[in-house]
């Protein structure tokens, strides 16, 4: 592909593999599944459940304006990524990978804050009996192996950094 950056194929296809997905799974949710009723998967363990998230990841919420608020730092997270995609060297696939992941991840849940006053649809729910972690999408998927992935990256270039510099 003419103009495509190094790694471009690694950052655009990850962006678009977990927005595709994100999509998908969240349209497939909204037709089959009855808001707050659990639908087992794998016993308790792993539920599908409907659910709407007005505000950000955990349930934070900041009033009336959460879905414009938590949409502007969507976009602001989304040109920081890109940027930071746009910087990385040649060789940094990994990290163009994680890149990907993190930037498709909040694309998908922006989709879901321009097209719906309701929120962020989520579905996903693990946990075991009452013990549950909060329902989320493949899009917070995305986005948290993006990060967990990137600040392993960042902290080993640090630490690469450090050793090279004799600190």
């Amino acid at each position: 592909m003419t103009g495509l950056r190094p790694n471009g194929r690694v950052f655009w296809g990850a962006a678009v593999a977990i927005v595709v997905l994100d999509v998908a799974t969240k349209f497939i949710a909204e037709r089959h599944l009855t808001l707050h009723v659990p639908h087992r998967v794998i016993g308790d363990a792993v539920r599908f459940t409907l659910a709407y998230n007005p505000g950000a990841a955990f349930s934070m919420h900041v009033g009336p304006a959460s879905r414009w608020v938590f949409g502007a730092f969507a976009i602001i997270a989304l040109i920081i990524l890109w940027h930071l995609y746009h910087t990385s060297e040649p060789g940094e696939r990994v990290k163009a990978l994680a890149l990907g992941l993190a930037w498709g991840g909040a694309a998908g849940n922006l989709i879901d804050r321009v097209r719906s006053s309701a929120g962020v649809v989520d579905f996903i729910d693990i946990g075991v009996r009452s013990v549950r972690f909060w329902t989320f999408n493949v899009a917070d998927s995305g986005v948290s192996v993006g990060a967990v992935m990137l600040g392993i990256i960042l902290l080993r270039e640090d630490l690469r950094q450090k050793k090279a510099s004799g600190g």
